[in-house]
């Protein structure tokens, strides 16, 4: 397999460096993308608990905010409840665009790695073809063997930018429909709080102090 490698020329080893960060990404973002951790299904359920009950303080804001993504966005919002509607949106908002770029950390590096592998892989090829050819003419064409050969070493760059190209493309369509699919949810649940908030007693924070 070493030997294999090694055919295919130096650009094997940007292609070989694309391969491990994709592999680094994929554990990071498939640990971190999780449905569970990002839009627990029990903090909504606490936080209209606590609105119920008229619970809701400048602690238990903070304690929401650092729960989870979920919780930041909620918390932001009522942070901002009695100000108005408007004004409640704009804080939800802000607070989701810093969620989505989390969510979508090192996506954009997955994407470029799907890219760039294949077109290291034909520049390879295309330098492997090249040294063949010089061979060829300062040795000429007699030796079927020798072409084979070097055909063959050329095109093993090729494979090797296919290979880590191809898992990396389908993982970057997987998390970015993730990352949709966590986007709605957190969507609902904001717009959900919004319209129960605004249509219901005002929300008041004990404490003073916003999280």
């Amino acid at each position: 397999m070493f030997e294999i490698v090694k055919s295919g020329g130096i650009l094997m080893v940007p292609i070989i460096l694309c391969s491990i960060v994709a592999l680094a990404i994929t554990i990071e973002r498939w640990w971190t993308l999780d449905v569970r951790k990002i839009v627990p299904p029990s903090t909504v359920a606490e936080v209209w608990e606590w609105i119920r009950r008229n619970e809701l303080s400048a602690e238990r804001l903070r304690k929401l905010q650092r729960s989870s993504p979920l919780g930041r966005i909620l918390a932001a919002g009522l942070a901002n409840a009695q100000h108005g509607r408007e004004v409640m949106k704009e804080s939800i908002q802000d607070a989701a665009s810093q969620v989505l770029h989390d969510l979508e950390r090192y996506l954009n590096t997955l994407g470029v790695i799907a890219e760039v592998t294949p077109l290291l892989g034909l520049l390879g090829t295309v330098i492997g073809m090249i040294e063949m050819f010089t061979q060829v003419l300062q040795h000429g064409a007699g030796d079927a063997a020798l072409l084979a050969g070097g055909i063959s070493t050329a095109l093993v760059a090729t494979a090797g930018g296919l290979i880590v190209a191809i898992p990396a493309l389908i993982l970057h369509r997987h998390f970015l429909r993730r990352v949709d699919g966590i986007v709605l949810a957190l969507e609902q649940e904001a717009t959900r709080l919004i319209d129960a908030v605004s249509g219901g007693r005002p929300v008041e924070i004990r404490e003073g102090a916003r999280p």
